[in-house]
């Protein structure tokens, strides 16, 4: 967690005592023999990944089974809070795109969830399967996703004999990106300049779906997703996190319908100088909709686009940050979005990029 289970903020951003976060669910014992014997028995075998299991801790217990056993380690799509970068596992996540996920699970025989759900799809799609895994495949539950799942993979590590084990090296950190912007230029730009220890708080909706293939070699650093359906989180999340990240600098990857619902939060930022940096990736329409359109077979008309766009008049985000209190500026290539984050981030308080994409 960001913040310490025994403080909250409250309204006038003092901390206060908060009420205690209650213990974890013991893990059976039965489950870990369970998952031990199916490890031990060959052909190809995932560990799903959630909650705690991917923090910096669960991770490196997670490696010692893989590398013991030969499993493959995955991360669940949901999860609120995942550590990344150099010294952690470079874990993809079950893809979103039912027709992806099934293709990326199709060769697992057995998964062992830990701390996840089985993969179902996110919403039921005509024609399409909700179950993302093989029929054929057998499940097996280590940890349910209120037990401990730390507890369970370090049982598990244990029962198995597997020693402890250098985490693998995600190679050189990449260099800032090139040419327009794409979803591959701005991961790869983020990854160059981002600092350590600093917290992302993701709400880049459907153009940042491969943004963790491009950073795993990044500083260390923590990885804010909605754990839902919802919209508009991304900006509030990035401001609780500044909250509570004692100075740690925070990186808002912001699409710009969903900020539309939630642009409050930079006057927030503004008013008790909160070092965020938002990256307002200005495409100027509802995209994430457009796809679900054509995830259920619908080709949307001229009206339905009409009310999918955000442009007529397009929405002036330098100034809407302005007239919030925060500093923004534009940029339409890598370089300058890398020129701008830098800065940024020896800055005292809030800035936001618009992010022509």
């Amino acid at each position: 967690m960001i913040l310490p289970s025994d403080t909250s903020w409250d309204e006038g951003g003092v901390v206060a005592e908060a009420l205690p976060v209650p213990p974890a669910a013991a893990v059976d014992p039965h489950a870990v023999d369970t998952a031990a014997r199916l490890l031990r028995g060959g052909g190809p075998v995932l560990l799903l990944l959630a909650g705690n299991a991917v923090g910096a801790e669960g991770q490196a217990l997670a490696w010692r089974v893989a590398a013991a056993t030969g499993a493959s380690l995955m991360a669940d799509y949901v999860n609120a809070q995942v550590a990344r970068g150099r010294g952690r596992l470079q874990l993809e996540r079950v893809p979103y795109v039912t027709e992806q996920a099934i293709a990326a699970l199709a060769r697992f025989e057995r998964i062992v969830l830990v701390g996840a759900k089985a993969p179902v799809g996110f919403f039921a799609y005509p024609g399409k399967p909700s179950t993302q895994y093989p029929p054929n495949a057998e499940l097996h539950v280590l940890s349910r996703p209120e037990q401990d799942g730390v507890a369970a993979l370090r049982s598990l590590a244990d029962a198995l004999g597997a020693p402890e084990v250098a985490m693998p090296d995600p190679g050189p950190r990449p260099g800032i990106g090139q040419g327009a912007p794409t979803p591959e230029t701005l991961a790869q730009t983020l990854a160059a300049v981002m600092p350590d220890d600093a917290i992302v708080s993701d709400e880049s909706v459907s153009y940042g779906r491969g943004f963790y293939r491009h950073t795993h070699a990044a500083p260390p650093h923590d990885w804010l997703h909605l754990a839902g359906g919802a919209i508009g989180d991304g900006m509030p999340v990035a401001t609780g996190a500044a909250l509570a990240g004692r100075g740690r600098r925070v990186i808002n990857l912001q699409a710009d319908g969903s900020a539309m619902y939630s642009l409050q939060s930079l006057w927030t930022q503004a008013r008790e100088r909160l070092p965020v940096t938002t990256v307002l990736l200005n495409n100027r329409r509802y995209n994430i909709l457009i796809g679900e359109f054509k995830g259920v077979g619908a080709t949307p008309g001229p009206t339905a686009m009409r009310m999918l766009d955000l442009g007529g008049p397009d929405l002036d985000w330098v100034k809407l940050a302005g007239g919030m209190g925060v500093e923004a500026a534009r940029a339409t290539t890598p370089e300058q979005c890398a020129d701008l984050l830098a800065a940024s981030f020896g800055r005292e308080g809030p800035f936001l990029i618009d992010l022509a994409v």
